[in-house]
């Protein structure tokens, strides 16, 4: 390069599945060469069945339409915001007005950024959970935050430490990043929780943000920070259909709070895009109608993968939390386990993810890509059918 990188950048490491998965691909690869199966990829939380039937269609129809192919507006369709807030009455008993509570994003992954850019100053502290999301991390230090890490453990049932949290020097604060259901730990939303967080924020001027795109994942009451009395002075909340509708790759989300933190967020994103497909954004409207028979079903699926996921861990002789919500289970890994790869100089998750990727051909997530509290974790995604983590315990039982 014949100029240097911007400062920022030096601050943050590429997403870790943005490396580990052309290097599973090219193992995979190397195995077929040899006559062997493909690795198990039982990394991210990519669901695998399909989105609502009716979705498609309306994609596939509007798609066709000589209209649908223009510039759109930054704010969404009226019918989208309006299916996004009838959505949250539905589920979650929370009223919203569509016209200004309401933010369609290009993913919620993409509201995190943006949430940093609106509100996060060069300087300012940004609180982050250990463990956590890695974006929250990475998006707090390109906009120049100090990081105050805030740690999650197992004997608080992985739910803030609210003594901790008083404890910690919270001048400067600005903002705080939380994640129920919990990814990775799989740690339920608890009201106690999110009235204690709004209760802290409002207290230490701080805005709370929940990032929400699990909640209906072996969850069969979902629950929004927003649902607290008082929630919208310091909350804002993140929500997305990558998730229960099975659309990640759609890259359709949303964030709603008080109309003043909404239209902060939208300044920014306005100079980012010039707005959502307009075929994705009606797809997205038929997504949000499912009824409770869509989640039942979808739940049904995820709850016989549950099953063969503890069977896995089982075998791996990690402890766990059989009644994990979202989708992914959180196994922790003993020094003397057995399934350690040896290499001191590697965490223990680190160790047993490696073990079994190059020696079964099968991929758990190592849990230092977390934080520093996930070190003697590994995860694994429900996203794989019944047939292939049956696959995935047959080659570990053969270590």
């Amino acid at each position: 390069m014949i100029i240097q990188p911007a400062e920022r950048t030096q601050s943050v490491k590429p997403y870790y599945f943005s490396v580990k998965n052309p290097e599973i691909a090219r193992l995979s690869a190397e195995r077929v060469a040899r006559g062997l199966d493909p690795v198990i990829n039982l990394g991210i939380g990519a669901p695998d069945q399909m989105p609502p039937a009716a979705a498609i269609e309306t994609l596939r129809a509007t798609a066709l339409l000589p209209d649908s192919h223009k510039y759109q507006n930054y704010r969404g369709l009226p019918e989208l915001r309006s299916a996004f807030a009838d959505w949250y009455a539905r589920y979650y008993g929370v009223t919203l007005d569509p016209a200004t509570d309401i933010q369609p994003l290009m993913g919620s992954k993409e509201g995190i950024l943006l949430i940093s850019m609106a509100f996060v100053n060069p300087g300012d502290k940004v609180l982050v959970p250990d463990p956590g999301y890695p974006t929250y991390t990475s998006a707090s230090r390109l906009v120049g935050a100090q990081m105050l890490t805030y740690d999650l453990s197992p004997e608080g049932g992985w739910q803030p430490d609210f003594d901790a949290l008083e404890s910690m020097d919270l001048q400067g604060v600005k903002l705080m990043w939380v994640n129920y259901p919990n990814m990775p730990t799989g740690a339920p939303a608890e009201p106690e929780t999110y009235a204690r967080l709004v209760a802290f924020g409002m207290k230490h001027n701080i805005l709370i943000v929940n990032d929400n795109p699990y909640s209906f994942i072996l969850n069969d009451r979902p629950v929004s920070i927003l649902s607290v009395p008082g929630a919208r002075a310091c909350c804002l909340e993140m929500n997305s259909l990558s998730k229960a509708p099975n659309m990640s790759g759609w890259r359709i989300g949303m964030v709603c709070g008080d109309k003043d933190y909404v239209a902060e967020v939208l300044k920014v994103k306005s100079q980012m895009d010039s707005g959502m497909f307009r075929p994705l954004q009606l797809a997205a409207i038929e997504a949000l109608g499912q009824g409770p028979a869509w989640f039942e079903q979808l739940n049904a699926t995820y709850r016989e993968r549950l099953v063969r996921v503890c069977q896995l861990f089982d075998l791996l002789g990690v402890q766990y939390n059989p009644h994990s919500q979202g989708l992914f289970v959180w196994g922790k890994v003993s020094p003397d386990n057995r399934f350690l790869s040896g290499d001191a100089a590697k965490t223990l998750g680190e160790q047993v993810s490696d073990k079994l990727l190059y020696e079964a051909g099968v991929f758990v997530t190592p849990g230092m890509v977390f934080g520093r509290n996930g070190q003697d974790y590994i995860r694994a995604s429900l996203c794989a059918t019944v047939p292939l983590l049956e696959k995935a315990i047959e080659k570990v039982s053969s270590l």
